[in-house]
C-alpha cells in the first residue's frame, strides 16, 4: 500500500469552523493534484456528501461508538488506499465523546486509533492573549494527542492575527498556520440537520474554487504538509466474492441520499449488487431486482412530487406484498408508510406498506446512537442479533387507527444502557425504522441480507413484478 499522509481536523466546540477549513483544506489540496482521501468522524451524513463533491472519492465515516477500534483501522486504510493525504473532520469538541470522564467516542480517540495528528481549529472572535491560554488547555490535556498547528477563525483583521500571532509565540509545541477572516464569503446555509446535502448542489465548482482560495491565501499549506510525517495504514483485505451476483435496488437521489459507504461495501461483499435508482424520477423499479434498500434523507421537501409518482409508489407496494426483502431507515422508512404530512400539514400519499403516517414537526422527535437487538428474525438478522446505530429526526409516526398487523421487532437503548422506545417494524419481509444501522457494527447483517435476497431471487417472485 501507497504511503500517505493525513491529519485530523478538530476544534474546541461546534460551531468554530472546522468544517469550512476541512472543505478549504480537501479543496486546495485536491487542486495542487494531491490525491485527497477524505474522512468524517462520528454519524453525519451531510459533510461527506461535500467531501465527495470535491475531492472525487468516496468519504467514509469513522466512529468510536458505533464501531470498534479495529474496525475503525480498517475503515481508514480502504479509504487512504491510493491517496497522497488523508483529511479526517472530526465531530463536536475535540475531546467531546460519550459522556464528560472519558475520551471514548471522542474525534481525539479516532486520531489517537489512526496515529494521526490534529489540526485545531479555534474560534478567536473577541480574543487576543485569551487565544493563548485556550490553545495551550488543549495542546497540553491530553499528552497522547499529537498536533500539527492551530488555525484561527474569524479574524477581525491583519492587527487581529498579530495580536494571536504574539500570544502563542512562545507557547511550547504551537504553530499558528494562519487565520481565516471573520467575512470570508464561503458559507454553506444550514437545514434541520445541519446543513444542505451536496445533492441540493449547494457546493458549485465556483464555491470549492472560493474554498481552495480561502486555504491558500490564509494558510501556510506548504508548511502543514511539510510537518505531517507519512502513516502506513493497515494492508486492505481482500475479500472474496460470493459467484452468484443477487442485485438490490438502492434508492438515490435528492430525497434520499443518507448511506454509510461501508454498508454498501458490505452488501457487495456479500454478493448483492447495488442498483440505484432514483424515487423521484423513475417510474419503475430495476428490473430483475431482489430486494430494495432505502436509506435516509428529506422526503418531507419532495413529498408531493414522491406522492405524484403513483406506479413506482404502487410497485414497491407490490414488491412488499410479495415478500422481497426490503429495509428501510429514517426518510426510507417514512416512505413506505401510508402518509406523509408535511410541517405545513399537507398530506401526501406514500407507498402503504406500514398503516402509519409520518408526521413533520417543529421540534426535534429522535437523536443520540441507539443499540438494538433483534426481537424476531428479520432481513438483518434472526432474533438477539446486536446492531448499532444512530437517529436523528423531526418527524414522528401516528399509529392510530391501523388495521394491519405490523411486527415490532426492536429493543433499544441508548448509549448509558438507558431503555429507548425506538421500534423496528416488520411486515411480511419489510424492515423499517428511524434508526440509521451501521452494518460493520455486525457485518453478520450484511450477509442475512444478502440471504434473503438470494432466497427471494430463487423463489421466482421477482417475476411477478
Amino acid at each position: 500500500m501507497k504511503h500517505t499522509k493525513g491529519l485530523v481536523v478538530a476544534a474546541p466546540s461546534s460551531g468554530s469552523g472546522k468544517t469550512t477549513v476541512a472543505l478549504a483544506l480537501m479543496a486546495a489540496f485536491a487542486r495542487k493534484g494531491l490525491i485527497t482521501a477524505p474522512f468524517k468522524v462520528g454519524p453525519d451524513f451531510i459533510d461527506p456528501g461535500y467531501h465527495v463533491r470535491i475531492t472525487g472519492r468516496v468519504s467514509r465515516n469513522l466512529d468510536g461508538w458505533m464501531l470498534h477500534e479495529k474496525c475503525n483501522r480498517e475503515i481508514f486504510a480502504r479509504g487512504a488506499d491510493g491517496a497522497d493525504v488523508c483529511v479526517v473532520e472530526g465531530v463536536m469538541g475535540l475531546y467531546d465523546g460519550y459522556d464528560g470522564a472519558s475520551e471514548a467516542g471522542s474525534t481525539a480517540q479516532i486520531a489517537r486509533w489512526l496515529g494521526l495528528p490534529v489540526l485545531l481549529v479555534v474560534d478567536a472572535r473577541s480574543m487576543a492573549r485569551s487565544f493563548a491560554a485556550l490553545v495551550k488547555g488543549f495542546l497540553e490535556f491530553d499528552p497522547e494527542c499529537s498536533f500539527c498547528g492551530v488555525v484561527a477563525n474569524n479574524v477581525g483583521s491583519r492587527r487581529h492575527l498579530e495580536y494571536l500571532q504574539q500570544a502563542v509565540r512562545d507557547l511550547p509545541g504551537c504553530r499558528l498556520l494562519g487565520g481565516i477572516p471573520r467575512n470570508a464569503g464561503v458559507q454553506i446555509p444550514s437545514r434541520h440537520l445541519g446543513l444542505y446535502t451536496a445533492e441540493d448542489h449547494v457546493l458549485t465548482r465556483e464555491m470549492i474554487s472560493d474554498l481552495a482560495d480561502l486555504a491558500d491565501k490564509h494558510l501556510d499549506l506548504d508548511s502543514l504538509l511539510h510537518e505531517l510525517t507519512f502513516v502506513q495504514p493497515e494492508p486492505v483485505r481482500e475479500r472474496s466474492r460470493p459467484d452468484a451476483r443477487v442485485r438490490i435496488g438502492v434508492a438515490r437521489d435528492r430525497a434520499f441520499c443518507f448511506y454509510y459507504q461501508d454498508n454498501l461495501d458490505l452488501l457487495e461483499q456479500n454478493g448483492l449488487e447495488p442498483v440505484f435508482f432514483s424515487p423521484l424520477q423513475d417510474e419503475a423499479l430495476p428490473r430483475d431486482i431482489h430486494g430494495l434498500y432505502l436509506g435516509g434523507g428529506y422526503p418531507e421537501l419532495h413529498a408531493a412530487e414522491l406522492a405524484g409518482n403513483r406506479f413506482l409508489l404502487e410497485s414497491i407496494h407490490r414488491a412488499g406484498s410479495l415478500g422481497m426483502p426490503i429495509y428501510a431507515e429514517c426518510g426510507g422508512f417514512m416512505y413506505l408508510c401510508k402518509s406523509l404530512v408535511d410541517i405545513e400539514d399537507n398530506v401526501h400519499g406514500m407507498a402503504g406498506i406500514f398503516p402509519f403516517t409520518s408526521r413533520m414537526q417543529a421540534r426535534r422527535a429522535g437523536l443520540g446512537y441507539r443499540d438494538i437487538r433483534l426481537l424476531g428474525d428479520t432481513p438483518l438478522g434472526c432474533r438477539g442479533s446486536v446492531l448499532r446505530g444512530h437517529e436523528f429526526h423531526y418527524s414522528r409516526i401516528d399509529e392510530q387507527g391501523q388495521a394491519v398487523s405490523v411486527q415490532q421487532v426492536y429493543g433499544a437503548t441508548d448509549k448509558s444502557g438507558e431503555q429507548r422506545s425506538c421500534p423496528g417494524w416488520l411486515r411480511n419481509n419489510t424492515l423499517g425504522s428511524y434508526v440509521h444501522l451501521h452494518f460493520l457494527s455486525s457485518p453478520e447483517a450484511g450477509r442475512a441480507l444478502a440471504r434473503a435476497c438470494l432466497s427471494f431471487r430463487d423463489s421466482g417472485l421477482h417475476l411477478k413484478l
